[in-house]
């Protein structure tokens, strides 16, 4: 199985957005509990009549990432080179956040985004997170509140997307093994016994 970055995914579907943004919260809380850590969330909606909307929670954006980037910038052409050093800083940080939002990926790729928008069905909200150090047990644990949802893919062992699956409520999840995405993939960790 592939994962992404450093991690393992999971995607579950949900037939209502209320609901994933309560998983999504879950898992948040899970995170604060030291339960697993969380790298990575992202949100894909796709209403009935097919169109997505994602929403990203690490990724670079690149207004907010030019905005920093020619702050930090300015401030250090002030103290080297007065008003003119501002100035020239603030164009080139600017310019240098835009550059690195679109180069720098740091959560889950936009290949399995675009994977995810293509698989999931219409009229249900999707909850991606990307994972590691994870307590199985205690996701179990918390996904079997979520009973309806469906699991549609993860790079967890056969054994806990199993174990996933039947909290869900749904005695065989859906699982796909090689989705996709190629250019940032890397082994999963290998599972740990809890």
């Amino acid at each position: 199985m592939t994962g992404d970055k450093s991690g393992t995914l999971v995607g579950l579907s949900f037939g209502d957005a209320f609901r994933a943004q309560e998983f999504l919260l879950a898992a948040k809380r899970l995170d604060a509990k030291d339960r697993l850590k969380l790298n990575d969330a992202v949100i894909v909606v796709k209403n009935v009549d097919g169109k997505t909307m994602v929403q990203e929670t690490t990724d670079l954006q690149a207004t907010r990432t030019a905005w920093s980037g020619a702050v930090w910038s300015g401030l250090v052409g002030l103290v080297l080179g007065g008003p003119v050093g501002w100035v020239a800083g603030t164009v080139l940080g600017a310019g240098t956040g835009v550059a690195a939002a679109k180069v720098i990926d740091l959560g889950i790729s936009d290949e399995w985004v675009d994977w995810f928008r293509d698989e999931v069905e219409p009229g249900t909200t999707t909850v991606i997170l990307l994972v590691e150090e994870v307590d199985r047990n205690a996701l179990i644990k918390e996904a079997a509140r979520f009973s309806g949802a469906k699991l549609v893919m993860s790079t967890f062992d056969a054994s806990t997307m199993e174990r996933i699956g039947e909290a869900l409520g749904s005695t065989i999840p859906v699982i796909h093994n090689e989705p996709a995405p190629t250019e940032h993939e890397v082994v999963a960790p290998a599972p740990t016994d809890d």
